[in-house]
C-alpha cells in the first residue's frame, strides 16, 4: 500500500482569485425558496493542496488515499463576491481520491478545474451570511459512508467526475 510515500509531504499548491458557477443544489434551493440566493461567478481566493495518506478508501483496498484540501481564508469580500467590503468566513473543504492511476488523473483534472474557478462558488445562505459551497463538480468530502454522504464506496465516482469535468471543458 504505497509504503514509499510520505503522508506529510505536500505535493501541490494552487492559488487563485476568480469566479465559479453556482452548484446544482444551490440553483434548486434558490428556485424553491427566495432566501437562498446564489451568487454567480464568485469563487473566492483560495488554495488547493494535497497529501498521500497511508490508508485505503472503501472499494480501493489496495490503494493509499489522496486527501485534497481546499482552503479559503477569511477576509473582506472582493467585487466578484455577493457583498463587496463585507467580511467572509474562512472555509476548508477536504476531498478524497484513491491514490492510483485513475485517481491521479482525476486529481490533475481537479487542479485544472480549480485554476479555472469551476469547483466552488460563494452563496448567501441567509441575509448577512455568505459561505463557500461546492459548485456543479461533485467532490467526495468523506472518506467513507457511501455516496449518500459524499463518501466511498462509490464505484462510479471517478467516471462521473471525469465526465462532469470533460463536459465543462476540463481535459
Amino acid at each position: 500500500m504505497g509504503s514509499g510515500h510520505s503522508s506529510q509531504k505536500v505535493h501541490c499548491n494552487r492559488f487563485l482569485n476568480g469566479e465559479g458557477p453556482p452548484s446544482v443544489l444551490q440553483q434548486v434551493h434558490s428556485e424553491l425558496n427566495g432566501d437562498n440566493r446564489a451568487s454567480r461567478s464568485s469563487q473566492p481566493e483560495g488554495q488547493m493542496t494535497w497529501v498521500v495518506l497511508h490508508k485505503d478508501l472503501p472499494g480501493f483496498s489496495h490503494d493509499d488515499t489522496l486527501q485534497i484540501s481546499f482552503t479559503f481564508p477569511g477576509r473582506t469580500q472582493t467585487e466578484n463576491l455577493p457583498h463587496p467590503g463585507q467580511p467572509f468566513s474562512e472555509k476548508r473543504v477536504l476531498a478524497y481520491l484513491p491514490e492510483n492511476r485513475e485517481g491521479r488523473k482525476v486529481l490533475k483534472l481537479l487542479e485544472k478545474a480549480f485554476q479555472q474557478q469551476l469547483l466552488f462558488t460563494s452563496s448567501s445562505s441567509k441575509p448577512g451570511e455568505d459561505v463557500v459551497i461546492t459548485a456543479t463538480v461533485p467532490l467526495k468530502t468523506q472518506p467513507e459512508g457511501g455516496s449518500i454522504v459524499d463518501g466511498y464506496p462509490d464505484c462510479d465516482y471517478l467516471k462521473t467526475v471525469t465526465k462532469t469535468l470533460r463536459d465543462k471543458g476540463v481535459k
